[in-house]
């Protein structure tokens, strides 16, 4: 036992150290990384380092079934953690909006290949029919290889390619998805055929049954139990770990419930990944780390197994060669014409069709899964055997620099371009990008400002949760969740008799904001609500307050969120740019001008800056000069805002001002500008057992006639991965 365990992990050393290598060498060369790991595999097979150094190739991987079940067994959970991965980056909104396309590109790759590969099943000389085989039972058999495509390898090379969020793209992940199913249930029903002798027509009734009932629970019952464990793991507060351990349990559990119901685990661990991305508790930090212990070590070493079990020996076998060759050019011809005809009726343009035809075509280490089911069950002879070995490697590294050209050929519908510019642009911001936001509300003219607010800030598909807790008038309610039309909203409710608690723990499950309204100000106290200042100090995450201002309490209800004119400073901090992203994101979609105001605070005393107007210009003119530190630095500042401004597609002008006080030089400026909302940001501090928003927020919070809206960012943040 000693030497096994010695030899196995020398082998995952081997296998993940040639993995990583030569993937960084395809990389060079401009092929996906999982090439390489892929091409390790075929260099340490039998029929390479075997015919090279017999010896080292003997000792290294032994022909011992102990030996080779303790590397299966590391393929098989890199094979399930890369499904989890891709059922992640899944997006069934987009897949299902592109529903129609992705139904005839699924119909036309699987069904035309898979009738090739039934005919040829018939035309292929008998020395390729494992044994006593019925022929009809082997076309079956090879219309299934022709027909399946690999989504682990599509998944990873559209990843790897940053093709994953392209429409083709998520028609792709679909397409390969209902490839993957149906090769699945064929494959269970053809190896029942080759056991029994008969075409198993009963077998495949079952597989369908199977398929169906699983689907139907995991989806609604399934994801209710991935709440409950993703949400318990958080309130454990186990840290990034409970998330973590949540999740890969949750894929464990999900693939053995597909394996009992006669379906592949790793179709339910995919499953599990489309649940666990969709649920209310997941985090990005969560699929992050899961993300990247899969591609640093579980997947590599899953795809240098699969080259490992490929024997190119048997290549030299004139008979075999021809007709490996007719089948490869039959098969990619087959996937290409099926995906490019399904693209055409769907009414996508050709280049799509192409593209989607070169991804599709990749069937990688799954066909070798079908190979090595096919030579157990007698199937595939050794000839044979290798041949679908041929295909899967061939196709999958034609498929990078077939699909590389394609892309490169269709940058897409204008549409298309517009969403994946707005998708980097949230990706890279620090605050204001799609995640899950909270919403706690008790009602009133505030929340709806607040809800408003939260709508015209954040992206379109960020998920909304409107947090109530004790009695909350349904009417309001209502109001509330009217404003999100174009956001999925849910509410939820805590009997909590202290609402404050529940918040806190409500914000900690996986939200990247709170948004809160306040209004209520007492002289000589806070500016805020006793509540809403607890609830400051106690948020582990960032909270955007909005108190409404006199200009907005004097509006009618429908006008108080029509901004028209938004300051906001330019400042070079992380709350500073939380703040401009939230002000542009308000101004873009609420058609406002932009502010941009920087204020160079000087000791000069209060007589000295009495200036005319004349003498304020040549002032602010003196800053921006050459020879002026500040001015450079203020304008530096000032540029890098108007820079995320143009991003975020938002006109704004510049004011850079000269005063010993940045408050009363925001409050001069926004009563000059006539500004209708100020967006200043704050990191929270503690002072007199209340948690302290700054002088100068409290200064603007006690003097505005604007509305302020104030973003505060708890001790520590540092944005989201």
């Amino acid at each position: 036992m000693h030497d096994q365990l010695l030899v196995f992990w020398l082998q995952l050393f081997v296998l993940l150290g040639a993995a990583h290598g030569l993937g960084a060498v395809a990389r060079r060369f401009g092929q996906p990384p999982v090439i390489g790991a892929l091409g390790a595999g075929l260099l340490l097979s039998h029929s390479v380092l075997g015919a090279l150094w017999p010896d080292g190739y003997a000792w290294l991987f032994p022909d011992d079934a102990v030996q080779r079940g303790l590397l299966q067994g590391v393929a098989w959970v890199g094979v399930g953690l890369l499904m989890v991965v891709t059922g992640f980056e899944a997006d069934l909104d987009l897949v299902r909006r592109l529903g129609r396309a992705a139904a005839a590109v699924a119909t036309g790759s699987l069904v035309v290949p898979c009738a090739v590969g039934f005919a040829l099943g018939f035309a292929l000389p008998d020395t390729l029919v494992g044994g006593d085989t019925p022929r009809t039972v082997f076309a079956l058999f090879l219309s299934t290889a022709l027909g399946i495509s690999a989504l682990p390898v599509i998944a990873r090379m559209l990843a790897e390619l940053d093709l994953m969020r392209r429409n083709f793209g998520q028609i792709t992940l679909a397409a390969a998805t209902a490839n993957d199913v149906a090769g699945w249930i064929l494959l269970g029903a053809v190896a029942g055929a080759a056991r029994s002798g008969n075409l198993a027509l009963g077998g495949l009734a079952l597989s369908f049954a199977g398929v169906f009932v699983f689907m139907a629970l995991a989806f609604a019952l399934g994801q209710r139990a991935v709440d409950a464990a993703l949400g318990s793991a958080l309130r454990r507060g186990a840290g990034a770990a409970g998330p973590v351990a949540a999740t890969l349990m949750l894929a464990l559990g999900f693939g053995s419930v597909a394996q009992l119901f006669g379906l592949e685990a790793i179709l339910g661990a995919f499953v599990a990944g489309i649940l666990c991305g969709r649920s209310r508790w997941q985090s990005a930090e969560t699929f992050a780390r899961i993300e990247t212990l899969t591609s640093a070590f579980f997947a590599p070493v899953f795809f240098a197994t699969a080259g490992l079990r490929a024997d190119l020996s048997a290549l030299l076998d004139p008979v075999v060669l021809g007709w490996g060759a007719l089948l490869l050019a039959a098969a990619s011809v087959a996937k290409f014409a099926g995906a490019f005809a399904g693209a055409r009726v769907a009414g996508l343009h050709a280049h799509e069709g192409l593209a989607l035809g070169a991804a599709l075509n990749a069937r990688g280490a799954v066909e070798l899964i079908v190979a090595t089911v096919g030579l157990g069950a007698g199937v595939l002879n050794a000839a044979s055997y290798t041949i679908v070995v041929l295909i899967a490697l061939a196709t999958s590294m034609m498929a990078p620099p077939l699909l590389r050209i394609a892309a490169r050929r269709w940058r897409g519908s204008d549409e298309e371009q517009a969403r994946l510019a707005q998708e980097r642009l949230h990706g890279s911001n620090l605050l204001v990008r799609p995640e899950r936001i909270l919403l706690p509300t008790h009602g009133g003219p505030n929340s709806v400002l607040a809800a408003r607010i939260l709508d015209l800030a954040w992206p379109e598909g960020t998920k909304v949760s409107v947090f109530t807790a004790g009695d909350v008038p349904s009417a309001d309610l209502r109001r509330v969740l009217s404003i999100f039309e174009k956001k999925p909203a849910e509410h939820v409710h805590s009997r909590d008799a202290d609402p404050l608690p529940a918040i806190v723990e409500q914000a900690a499950h996986g939200y990247g904001a709170m948004v809160v309204g306040a209004t209520e100000r007492r002289a000589g106290g806070p500016m805020v609500s006793d509540f809403v200042d607890r609830l400051l100090g106690a948020s582990p995450v960032p909270v955007i307050m909005i108190r409404r201002g006199a200009l907005a309490e004097r509006s009618e209800p429908e006008q108080q969120s029509a901004f028209r004119r938004v300051l906001v400073p330019a400042i070079a901090t992380l709350p500073g740019r939380a703040a401009q992203e939230v002000a542009f994101g308000i101004a873009r979609r609420a058609g406002a001008q932009v502010l941009l105001a920087h204020v160079v605070t000087t000791p000069a005393p209060q007589e000295e800056l009495a200036y005319s107007r004349f003498e304020w210009r040549r002032e602010v003119e003196a800053l921006d000069g050459e020879n002026d530190e500040a001015g450079h630095v203020a304008r530096r500042v000032v540029d890098a805002a108007q820079s995320l401004a143009r991003e975020m597609g938002v006109a704004t002008e510049t004011a850079i001002r000269i005063g010993l006080s940045v408050p009363r030089e925001l409050l001069s400026l926004s009563r000059e500008s006539g500004a209708d909302l100020i967006v200043l940001p704050t990191s929270l501090r503690q002072l007199s057992e209340r948690p302290f928003l700054g002088y100068g927020v409290e200064y603007l919070l006690a003097n505005s006639e604007a509305t302020v809206v104030v973003v505060s960012l708890p001790g520590g943040w540092r944005g989201r991965a």
